[in-house]
């Protein structure tokens, strides 16, 4: 990635966590120099210098800045290590206010009847992450597991099976044998095994969507999700309830996959 893409990459972060654009641009132009007046940054930025003292203003209030009032005045970025801190600590401000103002938000009773079968549609590789972990998090006696793509054995999620294999059974399945030997090194407590189900696998020549996880917890909530292998894109569904047929049929297929398999 160019210097140039760097930056512009760093000011669309800087205006998704709440900074302006000028404000997003002195930041990003304060932390290529070690001090800067405001015709400098101007320079640099493309700001124009009136809009410079504003953005900096800002910047200043935020703790992102610094000001030494000198003629002409002087500016510097704090070190990076404590602005990302300051503005981690900002953003999760802001989730927190967001957590409680939906919590004290009254629910509205659509008069419809709960039903134990039930199954959603979702998107976004770090959704179903999500998801995935509070249903792992949520396991009483049974996580089963098969993998279709190694992308999925994420630190994050290696550690979330590490952590309930110490008090439920764990059965992770892999679409290939080097995939099994990654699962087997990443969750060692895990039972491992390479599925039987060759349509994991997504080889023809025709398939323009793979099979990323196919999770089953208790045997009573399952997430499934394809991913496609141009853009790396996951979506999914997940179903919950003891009579789910989604359940049903993946609890005939993950046994089918296990069946006259060698396991660890």
């Amino acid at each position: 990635m160019s210097t140039g893409d760097s930056q512009e990459d760093a000011i669309d972060v800087l205006q998704q966590l709440g900074l302006k654009e000028y404000e997003a641009k002195c930041f990003v132009g304060l932390t290529r120099v070690s001090t800067g007046t405001a015709k400098q940054l101007s320079e640099i930025t493309d700001v124009p210098r009136t809009r410079v003292y504003d953005a900096v203003r800002v910047l200043e209030a935020q703790g992102l800045v610094e000001v030494q009032h000198s003629s002409p005045q002087r500016f510097r970025a704090v070190p990076l290590a404590e602005a990302t801190e300051t503005l981690r600590a900002q953003y999760q401000n802001r989730i927190d206010r967001l957590t409680n103002a939906l919590e004290r938000t009254d629910r509205i009773d659509s008069g419809e009847q709960g039903s134990v079968q039930e199954v959603w549609a979702m998107s976004g590789a770090e959704a179903i992450a999500n998801r995935t972990h509070k249903l792992i998090d949520d396991a009483d006696d049974e996580i089963v597991l098969v993998l279709g793509d190694d992308s999925l054995l994420t630190d994050r999620f290696a550690n979330d099976l590490n952590v309930r294999a110490e008090d439920v059974d764990v059965i992770i399945g892999a679409a290939t044998e080097s995939l099994r030997q990654q699962v087997r090194a990443a969750v060692p407590s895990a039972t491992t095994f390479v599925s039987g189900l060759e349509w994991l696998r997504g080889e023809s020549a025709d398939e323009n969507l793979a099979i990323g996880r196919l999770l089953l917890v208790d045997r009573s909530s399952i997430l499934v999700s394809t991913i496609v292998p141009d853009t790396g894109e996951e979506h999914a569904i997940f179903g919950s309830g003891f009579q789910n047929g989604l359940i049903v049929i993946s609890r005939r297929l993950l046994s089918q996959g296990l069946l006259g398999r060698d396991s660890d």
